[in-house]
């Protein structure tokens, strides 16, 4: 899942944000129908990974993120306290 994240923020640096979001949209898919390991993988490994990076770059979330993942994010943000 870390190398997903990866590819994704690759994406991102390059400029490519149309594939970055079609990654995103597969993270997205995946969390939708994915059994409890690989949502958590999702929620802990991708959203994390990604959304870290873009917020260290200045980079807006509310504009990357498809709505399923945006509403993981604010759940991670609000549970840290933030």
């Amino acid at each position: 899942m870390q190398r997903f994240a990866d590819v994704t923020k690759q994406l991102i640096m390059m400029g490519n944000i149309g594939r970055a979001k079609q990654c995103m949209n597969i993270a997205e898919n995946i969390l939708r129908t994915g059994n409890s390991e690989i949502k958590n993988a999702i929620t802990n490994v991708y959203i994390y990974s990604v959304s870290t990076f873009l917020e260290l770059h200045k980079c807006s979330i509310r504009n990357l993120f498809p709505e399923f993942l945006k509403s993981e994010y604010q759940k991670q943000v609000r549970a840290s306290g933030i």
